[in-house]
């Protein structure tokens, strides 16, 4: 049997980054905001302990940048979310879902608030920008969307600080949690955030010249030797774990945030001008119909999931299975699953139905390991 190859090409743009990552060795890829985004170094597994053990260096430059800057452009990144941005601060890094009139998922985004004019949004997988653009004209609003060139590079691990402070200087440690400062490296100014899709600790770094795209990346490699760092990426088990959704996967436009359990981030009670906003008040009222939960299985190996696997409770539908792996920590399958109101309880038992049989399974908690563990 033949195993089928993506083929890139200019539809697929590469990073300042991707050169290196090639050299070290990506055994898999997927599609990203139209960019090639690595899924994995030696396999899922031991990228998994390694990124738990000890520090990697992430590229994710497909976290495109969406720029919003004018006098409208609080205006416009408010309308977009139900989230609150009224007293957000400049240095602040803010998730944020985005929702259409019918309150339905498009994007969730970190937003990085700049100046009082400026904010980037820094995206999961839509065009993002398109829909800001007819908001913008739409709504006559005096503000400028671009996608500039801003290409994120992630240091993820328990020794993120350590190869931080050896390449950018001792000031990363006073960055906070969700904040980001400007740090220089070889005197060029560099966005850097407390931020990254993993809940081991790191950062984000928001390089804007491409040329320094290969000395950033291997000065990351030098001084880190002694830290055992390595390449990564956003690695399937430590998300699922510690409960990272997945746009595109766990939620999708077909998702309102309530069904995603992001409530703390809408909202509802403050005065925030935000499209579909009555509509998301109207789901609140009555309580999502379904939501994202997480599910602990028997299993000694876990397949891809490609397709939604069906979820049954005394041989009843009540779901489906979003995404899903082996824990090696937790010794048995876990996953995210898109659940019926009256069946998400913790503690019920379920069957789930893999390509590989059923197995039943749990419903969890998220996450399904508390940070700290």
């Amino acid at each position: 049997m033949t195993t089928p190859i993506l083929a890139a090409s200019r539809r697929t743009r590469r990073t300042p980054f991707s050169a290196r990552v090639e050299a070290a060795g990506v055994k898999g890829y997927t599609v990203y905001n139209h960019m090639l985004l690595a899924t994995s170094f030696r396999s899922v597994e031991e990228d998994y302990w390694h990124l738990k053990r000890h520090v990697q260096v992430w590229d994710v430059g497909c976290e495109r940048q969406v720029e919003i800057v004018g006098s409208d452009a609080a205006r416009l990144v408010q309308s977009m979310t139900p989230r609150d941005l009224s007293k957000a601060q400049i240095g602040q890094c803010l998730y944020a879902p985005l929702i259409d009139e019918a309150a339905l998922m498009i994007n969730d985004p970190v937003i990085l608030k700049l100046a009082p004019d400026r904010f980037w949004l820094s995206i999961a997988d839509t065009d993002v920008e398109l829909w800001a653009k007819g908001l913008a004209y739409a709504g006559k609003l005096q503000a400028r969307i671009t996608e500039p060139d801003v290409w994120p590079l992630a240091v993820q691990g328990p020794k993120a600080d350590d190869l931080m402070a050896r390449v950018l200087g001792d000031k990363v440690a006073s960055i906070g949690y969700f904040r980001f400062a400007t740090l220089a490296f070889k005197r060029h100014p560099l966005i850097v955030a407390r931020t990254g899709w993993s809940r081991q600790g790191g950062f984000e770094i928001y390089l804007d010249d491409w040329a320094l795209g290969e000395k950033l990346w291997d000065a990351l490699m030098d001084a880190g030797d002694d830290l055992d760092v390595g390449p990564g990426c956003p690695n399937l088990i430590e998300r699922i774990e510690s409960g990272l959704l997945s746009f595109g996967n766990d939620v999708t436009r077909a998702n309102n945030p309530l069904e995603a359990g992001l409530e703390r981030f809408c909202h509802l009670n403050r005065a925030v001008d935000c499209m579909g906003r009555r509509a998301l008040e109207e789901i609140a009222a009555k309580g999502p119909a379904r939501r994202v939960r997480g599910i602990r299985f028997n299993a000694q190996a876990v397949p891809g999931c490609v397709l939604p696997w069906p979820v049954k409770a005394k041989r009843k539908p009540i779901g489906h299975v979003t995404s899903a792996a082996f824990s090696p920590q937790l010794k048995c399958g876990i996953a995210f699953a898109l659940l019926d109101r009256d069946h998400w309880e913790a503690g019920l038992a379920v069957t789930i139905e893999t390509p590989e049989g059923p197995r039943p399974g749990t419903v969890a908690d998220l996450p399904l390991i508390p940070p700290g563990r």
